[in-house]
């Protein structure tokens, strides 16, 4: 009699369903990624406010379209603090630096001398940004761009220190995003349009642009995940660093061909597989 076969590996995949994104259709995503994903995994859904309560009856927890984090700040802090002391697999890692940490690091690449917009979040370092027709003001862990507000001048009172930062704003041609399963690229798309960010069409990246792309994706220290390095296209054809999304970027899937979402549908798979390991 043949011996019975190996369970599946079983996945918990955080997701906001009703979450309704400017310009994005976060449902539809992750619809399609769970219907593939159960092809080699057991997969069920959940709401992030419901993650930390359900993560121990599972090999690994995806974290994907689950809503910016400051409308459930206190669960998903309940759900790293959890997971950490469970030793539950999480993709992505809990280990990234971009976003998944804050805006920090916008401040610490710009210090550094990276090719990043500007970027300070204490008054008495105002000085150090460019003159610009007009500045942003948001919080170091907003999303969605909410709390975002557009001054005439650059400004933080001291009281706001470390919590805000203020950025000049850009003349920017176009934004360009790269996408990376662990460090591999995958996809670039842009959005030809300045005022229509979410419609994105293939990018052809250049080697410079990927060289671009790779640092910051590399300066990640993210082990296992999905990261989004979001650029633009300044006037003069340089690149500069928007945001560096290693929490739940949106991929944009229904903008890229077939095989292109075959192919990062196989590299996630794999990704995971070797998350398991």
């Amino acid at each position: 009699m043949a011996a019975p076969a190996a369970p599946r590996p079983s996945l918990l995949f955080v997701t906001d369903l009703a979450y309704e994104a400017r310009g994005r259709r976060y449902c539809d995503e992750d619809i399609f990624l769970t219907s593939r994903l159960r092809e080699s995994f057991d997969v069920a859904l959940c709401h992030p406010r419901d993650a930390a309560a359900l993560l121990d009856g599972f090999d690994a927890v995806v974290v994907r379209n689950s809503g910016p984090v400051l409308h459930y700040q206190e669960a998903y802090d309940a759900f790293r603090t959890r997971a950490r002391e469970s030793g539950t697999r999480v993709y992505n890692s809990l280990d990234g630096r971009g976003d998944m940490a804050g805006k920090q690091y916008l401040v610490d690449l710009s210090r550094a001398g990276f090719p990043v917009i500007p970027t300070v979040d204490r008054a008495a370092d105002l000085g150090l940004l460019p003159r610009s027709a007009g500045y942003v003001v948001k919080p170091k862990l907003g999303a969605d761009s909410v709390g975002l507000r557009f001054t005439g001048e650059p400004e933080l009172s001291e009281d706001a220190d470390g919590t805000l930062l203020v950025q000049p704003r850009i003349d920017f041609r176009y934004e360009v995003s790269f996408y990376f399963v662990d460090h591999d690229f995958q996809y670039a798309l842009h959005a030809p349009h300045p005022d229509r960010r979410w419609v994105l069409e293939p990018y052809a990246a250049s080697s410079a642009d990927l060289d671009f792309a790779r640092r910051f994706a590399e300066w990640n220290s993210l082990a296992h995940g999905i990261q989004r390095v979001d650029a633009c296209r300044t006037p003069e054809g340089d690149l500069l660093l928007v945001e560096l999304e290693d929490l739940n970027p949106y991929l944009s899937l229904d903008r890229v061909t077939d095989e292109v979402r075959e192919a990062f549908v196989t590299r996630m798979s794999a990704s995971l597989r070797e998350l398991l390991a």
